[in-house]
């Protein structure tokens, strides 16, 4: 089932920041998250998000550490994703589309899954399984443009043993938020939008990548209860 904001619907720079993209989610999902969810960001974009959310049900902010594959030529066109349990998804069509060839898909998947395994071991450490058998989790990230992302997330945490999975993404193509409706329970998005063209960016005044060293001290103060 797809949440959405009705007044948001179709609209554009909605969000001043992702801190505040958080706070409208956490507005949508905080009476509705099943008791002990373990709230899992997608980094990087995905934990400042998240942080919100896990402070109001004050719950620990964790991550589902997956990235997208991307060419050697482009680090933001993605066509497909690797996640923390080494599970690999290739989007055929949209390979084809970004004109990269069969040949180097390989080579994509190696540097990806690299940087997975260096972001799993920077962010989580000697921590235990991201979830424990029958948990619910509820996956975060900055937004949905494909969906392929989060998809492969979704499943990797269902391998781990969730028994129930929400997504909650501030904006997401309509597209995208139908995939992940097949592959979790529930989907909350406050900013869906229908159209050919659709640009995680295009929902915030304020857009900015963030690096590993950004994300970890997010991570590491939040755990320390140094937050606000």
């Amino acid at each position: 089932m797809i949440h959405e904001l009705a007044r948001l619907r179709d609209r554009t720079r909605v969000f001043r920041d992702r801190g505040e993209a958080g706070a409208v989610l956490t507005g949508m999902l905080a009476r509705n998250i099943p008791p002990g969810a373990r709230i899992l960001a997608i980094p990087a974009g995905g934990v400042p998000v998240a942080l919100p959310l896990a402070r109001a049900l004050g719950v620990p902010l964790d991550v589902a550490v997956v990235s997208k594959i991307t060419p050697s030529w482009h680090s933001e066109a993605g066509y497909g994703a690797v996640a923390f349990d080494g599970r690999v998804r290739v989007d055929e069509a949209r390979r084809e589309q970004l004109g990269v060839a069969a040949s180097e898909v390989g080579k994509d998947v190696d540097r990806t899954a690299a940087r997975v395994r260096r972001r799993v071991e920077r962010f989580r450490g000697g921590r235990g399984p991201v979830v424990a058998p029958g948990d619910a989790a509820v996956l975060v990230d900055d937004g949905l443009a494909s969906g392929v992302t989060m998809a492969t997330a979704a499943e990797a945490v269902r391998a781990a043993g969730a028994a129930r999975i929400v997504v909650a993404v501030p904006t997401a193509s309509e597209e995208a938020a139908k995939r992940l409706a097949e592959v979790a329970e529930e989907v909350y998005c406050a900013n869906l939008r229908a159209g050919p063209r659709f640009a995680v960016a295009d929902a915030y005044v304020e857009w900015f990548d963030l690096d590993d060293a950004a994300v970890l001290e997010i991570l590491t103060r939040s755990a320390d209860g140094n937050l606000p």
